[in-house]
């Protein structure tokens, strides 16, 4: 076995053993309208998250995903490329689950509103309760209750590569909508900047057995040249890790 496989039976078995004892299991939705079929409930995480000894987003970044400090990585990322540098007043996030990007983002600014879509009603009211935020009506695809050009950040973290083509494209188009002239625009995709043929391997053979719509791929010239025609410029792209290989995040700014 080579070590890397070796590495990754070792991580899975342990994530196994910690999950049956703090009464964490990955279940699988009889509702699933976006292609996923495995998802991270609420309460078990939380109690596994506290048995870890570790805040639940290091505890997902770590155990549930095997990718420490990713997180914080694509932060300090951002942070380089000036993406907070001019103290967004509003921000918008796009499928925040357990918030470990939310908390993240809001260390590095202080907006006065908080906006999030969240699918998962008990991690939704998590977030409202814990930081503030402000939840708005999520139909999956789209962003109807926010204005038009009202926010200066628009991002969504691990979002795109877990749903279809035409729900990403779909969120893309109300992103560039609601984003105010001058915001920018935070996503990751899995373009082909991160399937090389060691990647492509990686996940067929390691991945698991995957999903209808998980990892989904999409064209980095689509991303680009979609928002291009919605008076958005690319500034900046980096590799962050996602699984067993990585996912391409794609900074835009609204054109003035």
């Amino acid at each position: 076995m080579k070590a890397a496989d070796k590495g990754t039976s070792v991580l899975k078995s342990g994530v196994k053993r910690l999950l049956r004892r703090t009464g964490f299991d990955v279940v699988r939705s009889a509702n699933n309208l976006g292609g996923i079929d495995d998802f991270i409930p609420f309460e078990a995480t939380m109690r596994a998250a506290r048995a870890a000894g570790l805040p639940v987003g290091d505890y997902i970044d770590e155990v549930v995903n095997g990718t420490p400090g990713a997180t914080q990585s694509t932060i300090d990322e951002l942070r380089a490329l000036g993406v907070y540098a001019a103290g967004p007043d509003t921000v918008l996030e796009i499928g925040p689950g357990s918030g470990r990007y939310l908390e993240k983002t809001l260390k590095e600014c202080s907006p006065s509103r908080y906006e999030i879509y969240e699918t998962a009603a008990p991690w939704a009211d998590y977030l409202v309760n814990t930081f503030g935020v402000v939840a708005r009506p999520t139909e999956g695809s789209s962003l109807a209750p926010t204005p038009d050009g009202s926010i200066d950040l628009v991002h969504a973290n691990k979002v795109f590569n877990s749903v279809t083509f035409l729900c990403a494209s779909r969120y893309f188009f109300e992103m560039a909508r609601v984003t105010r002239p001058g915001g920018r625009i935070v996503f990751d995709v899995m373009t082909e900047t991160c399937l090389d043929p060691a990647a492509v391997r990686a996940w067929a053979t390691q991945g698991g057995a995957g999903h209808d719509s998980y990892p989904a791929a999409i064209p980095r010239r689509t991303c680009v040249d979609l928002f291009a025609s919605l008076g958005c410029t690319l500034e900046a792209g980096f590799l962050a890790p996602m699984g067993v290989a990585s996912t391409e995040v794609l900074v835009f700014a609204r054109d003035a």
